[in-house]
């Protein structure tokens, strides 16, 4: 008796993992598809290409930083 509640425990907190596993694989993959979907309309629309997009959101932080502490750009 004592093995079965163990079996049915262990099926349940296998099946609730699982289930969480799909849903951040699919928060992922819709992630990723979301910032390709905006990478290529900046790159068609406007001409900016994926390495002046990442060059911009490296400087971002030390921006933020000095519009901080210098309350300017």
């Amino acid at each position: 008796m004592v093995e079965l509640i163990i079996l049915l425990a262990s099926l349940l907190v296998a099946w609730l993992v699982f289930t969480w596993a799909v849903q951040v694989l699919k928060a992922s993959v819709s992630t990723a598809i979301a910032i390709a979907v905006i990478v290529l309309v900046l790159q068609l629309v406007f001409g900016i290409g994926p390495q002046e997009l990442l060059d911009h959101l490296i400087q971002l932080p030390q921006r933020l930083w000095d519009l901080v502490v210098n309350r300017r750009l």
